[in-house]
């Protein structure tokens, strides 16, 4: 019997789909995978962060797109949607597609157990080979953890652990936003539910634990 081979589709196919379709999909090397629906817990904590970061972003030349804002990623082909991407300054979307964003600095994902592994795996690998991208945040949904991990002069990311309420999550647009101070990361019952207070600082805290990858 002979194998089947995968179809393969062409990026202008992939678009042709995603403009028609009630869910998101990923487009990888010809290949279209269909994305999960986020939980309550997930949609709740990114509803909150897109609060923090409108009140730090609103009066600066700065833009945040939820998870509705796709990204493609020039070195790898790959077409994704971030949970949440900021741009500060010029944005630069696809030729191909006008949809699609190109040169996000910082992104932010929301852990499931069912992404969790591809987040920190495969596609950190991809983004990584973004050349504006300095800032990528991984939130976990059942404990108070941010992982955040910072680009550094040397092509090295450094990896900031925050599981202290009064740390700071630092990026590196310092001079667009405040450093975010952690209050809260509760996850009670059913809800779960992000706060911080963003408050400026002179001298920048010494984060709980820190690792070179």
């Amino acid at each position: 019997m002979a194998i089947q081979s995968k179809p393969y589709y062409t990026a202008e196919q992939y678009f042709e789909l995603e403009r028609t379709s009630d869910s998101k999909h990923e487009y990888y090397d010809g290949e279209i995978f269909a994305l999960a629906g986020g939980s309550e817990n997930h949609n709740l904590l990114a509803a909150n962060m897109s609060g923090i970061l409108y009140n730090q972003l609103r009066k600066r030349p700065c833009k945040f797109y939820p998870s509705d804002m796709r990204v493609r990623i020039v070195k790898t082909g790959l077409y994704t949607y971030p949970d949440l991407s900021v741009v500060c300054g010029a944005v630069l979307f696809d030729e191909n597609d006008p949809d699609t964003l190109l040169n996000p600095q910082a992104i932010i994902e929301i852990l499931s157990s069912s992404t969790e592994k591809y987040d920190r795996g495969a596609k950190f690998e991809n983004y990584r080979s973004i050349p504006t991208l300095k800032d990528y945040i991984l939130v976990s949904q059942d404990k108070p953890l941010i992982e955040h991990y910072s680009w550094q002069r040397d092509n090295t990311w450094l990896l900031i652990v925050h599981d202290n309420p009064q740390s700071r999550v630092i990026t590196h647009l310092t001079q667009y936003m405040c450093a975010m101070r952690t209050e809260v990361l509760l996850f009670v019952a059913n809800c779960c539910r992000f706060e911080a207070h963003a408050r400026c600082q002179t001298q920048p805290v010494r984060p709980e634990r820190t690792a070179w990858i």
